[in-house]
């Protein structure tokens, strides 16, 4: 059997992203879990579309991420406090190096100080 050349380019591209992703999760009660920083969105996304098409609310317990599905759920916990949040994903980003997820306004009030800016976190996603 010959393997074709555009079977083994999509291969040679793909494969190291699957393996890449895989290695920053692991498997915990059924979900995967990922730890990095979060942050919360900037007052000018509010009332403007999110990568899924619904309009952007800064009082909504949503986030975006890079990869995960529309409408996943997940839980947000902050390794310094132990606090966390249940959001829906409904965006893509963050878009800055070392953040895994970008919390609305009031899921970051929920598990830290706004005036933080920045936290480390652990994602899980719930089933």
């Amino acid at each position: 059997m010959m393997v074709s050349r555009k079977f083994l380019l999509l291969i040679s591209v793909a494969l190291p992203l699957v393996l890449a992703a895989c290695a920053s999760t692991e498997s915990v009660s059924g979900g995967a879990l990922e730890r990095g920083t979060a942050s919360f969105y900037a007052q000018k996304y509010h009332g403007r579309q999110t990568a899924s098409g619904e309009v952007f609310d800064q009082q909504a317990m949503t986030a975006s991420h890079r990869t995960l599905q529309f409408g996943s759920k997940v839980r947000v916990t902050n390794l310094n406090n132990g606090r966390s949040v249940v959001v829906r994903i409904n965006d893509r980003g963050p878009f800055v190096r070392g953040r895994i997820i970008d919390l609305s306004k009031a899921a970051f009030a929920e598990i830290a100080d706004l005036r933080l800016g920045l936290v480390p976190v652990s994602v899980e996603v719930l089933h």
